[in-house]
């Protein structure tokens, strides 16, 4: 008390206001800093949503394995298939897998009509129709793409195709109709305007059409890749390789069916040779035998 009683009056105050302000500040402190751990556990909260939810969507987004498509056809078709179809049906499923999953992939009927080419040429003579057909589904149903369409879009340009000549095919552009919009926006999206991925089977497509109106001529077909702003010379080297492919497919089958006709024929030999001696033979047999023991 005596200690305070000697001060003058205004160090007492001086002291008790900056208590004051020091308390203030040490409370506003704690209270600033209560509020910051807050906002901060707030947004990280957020900002760990966020990333919970992209990370998800990166995942759902991601496109399936080569693996993936290749077990999908496996278990949807699970007959044995013949080794000359079947080693042609695991490379093409890993081509077309490698395009389908593309950034720029877009379905277009044109692909199709290619590929159902490619695949009646590549499946001829296969020994049963039904299981072709089977085959077919089980195949584009592992792309996770329809089989319906595939067959119905490829039909519907076969069918206008036969209709065409080579100056008709190539005008597209000033005539109205369903397929002629298929073309028009084909030549948009080929253009820079979209997607749009080239491919062999596109090649093939077109080179069908051209079959089909009867204008196999280098001259419209360049025509029509101009129309289409498509690289012939992307179309023509494509059709070099689908030429050779169905050579060495032919030769191929070729040999097959050679082996085939010697098994058949070997096993045939050897059922004639392990049946027991027919009924002639073996009367006239037990004849000898008896005639040679009255002597």
């Amino acid at each position: 008390m005596a200690a305070i009683a000697s001060l003058p009056f205004a160090a007492v105050v001086r002291h008790v206001s900056s208590e004051r302000r020091s308390g203030m500040s040490l409370s506003s402190s704690v209270g600033s800093s209560s509020s910051v751990k807050l906002v901060l556990g707030v947004r990280c909260n957020k900002i760990s949503s966020r990333l919970v939810v992209r990370c998800a969507a990166a995942q759902s987004d991601m496109p399936p394995t080569v693996a993936d498509t290749k077990m999908n056809f496996l278990k949807s078709y699970k007959k044995p298939i013949p080794s000359i179809y079947n080693s042609l049906l695991q490379e093409l499923l890993v081509q077309q897998h490698l395009m389908r999953y593309k950034r720029t992939y877009q379905y277009d009927p044109v692909f199709a009509l290619g590929f159902v080419t490619v695949y009646e040429q590549l499946m001829e003579g296969y020994p049963s129709n039904e299981d072709k057909e089977q085959i077919f589904r089980s195949y584009i149903n592992a792309l996770n793409e329809d089989p319906e369409q595939y067959r119905a879009d490829a039909k519907k340009l076969e069918e206008w195709a036969r209709s065409q000549n080579g100056s008709s095919l190539v005008e597209f552009s000033t005539k109205e109709g369903e397929v002629e919009a298929v073309f028009k926006d084909i030549s948009e999206r080929a253009g820079g305007k979209g997607n749009f991925n080239y491919s062999r089977f596109f090649a093939v497509g077109l080179f069908r059409l051209l079959e089909l109106a009867n204008a196999p001529e280098p001259s419209v077909l360049e025509k029509l890749c101009t129309a289409l702003n498509i690289n012939k010379r992307s179309v023509d080297r494509d059709l070099d390789v689908y030429r050779n492919l169905l050579t060495k497919l032919v030769q191929a089958k070729e040999l097959l069916k050679e082996y085939v006709e010697r098994e058949k024929k070997k096993r045939e030999e050897r059922m004639t040779e392990s049946q027991p001696p027919k009924a002639n033979e073996a009367i006239t047999k037990c004849t000898g035998d008896a005639h040679l023991t009255m002597l």
